[in-house]
C-alpha cells in the first residue's frame, strides 16, 4: 500500500462542519452544564464550594480526613484538598507511582470584580454607598450603570460565618454605581477611556430611605445597618472582617440566534476551571499517571497570598499525597515527582475581534469556533514575563490531541508590541515541568459580561480529558 501523503499547508476551518449529530449533542450537554456552574460560581469561594459538590457526588473523598485517619493510598483513589475555601486540588490516582509525575491541569477561580472596602459604608447626597475597591484588570467605565449582585461573607470574632447573596434571585434588589448624563459629561468626555472613571468613585448606591431613629446623625446610613442587623445579624464592625464582592447581576445566557455563543461574567477563569474539572470526573477507570486538576485563586493580582500560586499550597499537598501512598518520602521524591509532571496552565485567550482587528495579527490570532487555543508563550512584547512552552513537549500535546480528535489551534495574545498577559505557567515551570498554557479564546475578556463560542469550550474539555487519561510518553 502506497503511503498517504501528508498535508503540507496548515488550514484552518469552523468546527461546526462535518460536526457529527452525537458530538453536537455532546456539545450542548456540556455547555448546559457549565452554564449552570457559572451561574451558581460568581466568586472564587462559591466556584470552591461548587466544585467540591460535584467532587463528593463522584466519590472523591477529602485528603485532610485521610491524613487524620492515617489512611493509606492506592491507585484508582479520588481524592481533594482545599486551601482556605477558595483554592483547590483534587486528583484520581495513577497507576504509575507519584514519583514518575502526574498530569496535572491548572487553572484560576478568581475573576475581575469590585470588592467591598473594610470601613465602607457612608452617606452623601441622601443616599447611601459602599466604597469598593475594584480587583484585577478592569476597564472601570464598563461597571458603571448597570445592575449589581452583592456576595461574600460576614466573619463574626467567634467564627460565626455569614453568608451574603442580594441580586440574583428574581425577586431582588440589585445594586448600580451611577454615572453622568450627556447633558453633563462635556468635562468628562475630554478625558481618555482609562480616566473617564476614577478607582475611588467606584461606589455602589445601597439605599435612601432614612431611619425612624431621631438620635441617629445620618439617617440613610443608619437605615442600612439597621436592614443588616435585622437580616443577617451583622453590624458595620462586622465589616472589618468581611469579604464582599460586587459582580454583575443575572445568570450566563446563551448568544446569537443559532445559540452557539455563551455570554457570562467571569469566564476568566471559569470556564477552563469547570471544563477541567469535568474532565477530571469524567476519567475512566484508573489512569496511568496520576491525574490532577488544580483550581487556585489570586490569578488576576499576581497570584500571592496564602490561595494563590505562589503559596505552597501545591507542592504541600502532593507531599501528603507522597506521604499516604507509603514507600520513602523525602525531598528529593518530591522533586522528582513535580519535575517528572506534566501540565496544561488552563487560561484563557482573546479570541480575534473583527470590530478590533489592529490589536491582533490574524494568522496568529484564536478565531471562533477553531476549538481549544494552545497559547505557547504569555508574556509581553519581547516575551516579558512568559512560560515559553518547549517544542518537544507542545508535539507530545499534539499527538495527544489529534489521537483523541481534539480540534484545537495556536494563537498569542494579540500583536507584539500591542500588550500580552501571564498566567500561572511560570510558577509551575519553576519545578522543572513541562507546561503549555490551553484554553478557551474569549470575546470581551475582563468586560462584566465575556462571550465564549459552545465550540470552543466542549473542545477544551475534550483536550482536557483527553490529556488527563493518557499514559503514553513518547521519549
Amino acid at each position: 500500500m502506497p503511503k498517504t501523503k501528508p498535508a503540507l499547508n496548515y488550514n484552518r476551518a469552523n468546527g461546526y462542519e462535518g460536526l457529527a449529530p452525537a458530538e453536537l449533542k455532546k456539545l450542548d450537554d456540556v455547555c448546559a452544564r457549565y452554564r449552570d456552574f457559572l451561574g451558581k460560581a460568581k466568586t472564587e469561594r462559591k466556584a470552591h464550594d461548587e466544585a467540591v459538590e460535584l467532587l463528593e457526588a463522584a466519590g472523591f473523598q477529602d485528603l485532610d480526613g485521610l491524613i487524620h485517619e492515617g489512611a493509606k493510598l492506592k491507585a484508582g483513589d479520588k481524592v481533594f484538598r482545599s486551601c482556605a475555601g477558595k483554592t483547590l486540588l483534587a486528583a484520581v490516582l495513577g497507576k504509575q507511582p507519584l514519583e514518575k509525575g502526574l498530569h496535572i491541569v491548572g487553572g484560576h477561580t478568581d475573576s475581575p470584580r469590585l470588592d467591598v472596602k473594610q470601613n465602607p459604608l457612608y452617606e452623601s447626597g441622601e443616599m447611601a454607598l459602599l466604597d469598593t475597591h475594584y480587583y484585577g484588570g478592569i476597564r472601570k467605565y464598563q461597571w458603571v450603570a448597570m445592575p449589581l449582585a452583592l456576595h461574600g461573607v460576614f466573619v463574626k470574632p467567634d467564627g460565626k460565618k455569614v453568608v451574603i447573596c442580594i441580586g440574583e434571585e428574581p425577586g431582588d434588589p440589585v445594586f448600580c454605581i451611577t454615572d453622568l448624563l450627556p447633558h453633563l459629561s462635556a468635562d468628562q468626555n475630554k478625558k481618555s477611556l482609562g480616566e473617564s472613571h476614577e478607582g475611588e468613585n467606584l461606589d455602589v448606591l445601597v439605599g435612601s430611605v432614612p431611619s425612624k431613629d431621631k438620635k441617629a446623625k445620618e439617617k440613610i446610613k443608619q437605615r442600612v445597618l439597621e436592614l443588616l442587623h435585622e437580616r443577617y445579624g451583622v453590624t458595620e464592625a462586622d465589616f472589618l472582617s468581611a469579604e464582599l464582592e460586587f459582580v454583575p447581576a443575572g445568570p450566563p445566557r446563551e448568544a446569537g440566534i443559532d445559540r452557539s455563543l455563551i455570554i457570562g461574567y467571569g469566564q476568566d477563569d471559569r470556564v477552563c476551571a469547570y471544563t477541567a474539572l469535568q474532565a477530571l470526573l469524567d476519567v475512566p477507570g484508573t489512569p496511568e499517571f496520576t491525574s490532577c486538576v488544580l483550581l487556585c485563586d489570586k490569578e488576576e493580582i499576581g497570584s500571592y497570598g496564602a490561595t494563590g500560586m505562589y503559596s505552597n499550597f501545591f507542592e504541600n499537598t502532593v507531599s501528603e499525597m507522597l506521604a499516604l501512598c507509603g514507600g520513602t518520602y523525602s525531598e528529593l521524591v518530591l522533586k522528582r515527582a513535580l519535575e517528572s509532571s506534566w501540565m496544561l496552565s488552563a487560561d484563557v485567550n482573546a479570541l480575534f475581534d473583527p470590530l478590533f482587528p489592529g490589536v491582533s495579527e490574524k494568522k496568529n490570532a484564536a478565531l471562533l469556533n477553531q476549538g481549544t487555543c494552545l497559547t505557547k508563550y504569555t508574556g509581553s512584547r519581547g516575551k516579558g514575563g512568559a512560560s515559553d512552552a518547549s517544542a518537544e513537549f507542545v508535539a507530545q500535546i499534539r499527538r495527544i490531541f489529534d489521537r483523541a480528535g481534539v480540534v484545537w489551534q495556536a494563537a498569542e495574545l494579540g500583536k507584539v508590541d500591542q500588550g500580552g498577559g501571564g498566567t500561572i505557567a511560570y510558577l509551575m515551570a519553576r519545578y522543572g515541568m513541562h507546561v503549555v498554557d490551553v484554553g478557551v479564546a474569549l470575546l470581551s475578556m475582563h468586560a462584566p459580561w465575556e462571550v465564549s463560542g459552545k465550540f470552543d469550550v466542549y473542545m477544551t474539555y475534550k483536550g482536557f480529558a483527553a490529556f488527563l487519561k493518557d499514559g503514553r510518553r513518547n521519549k
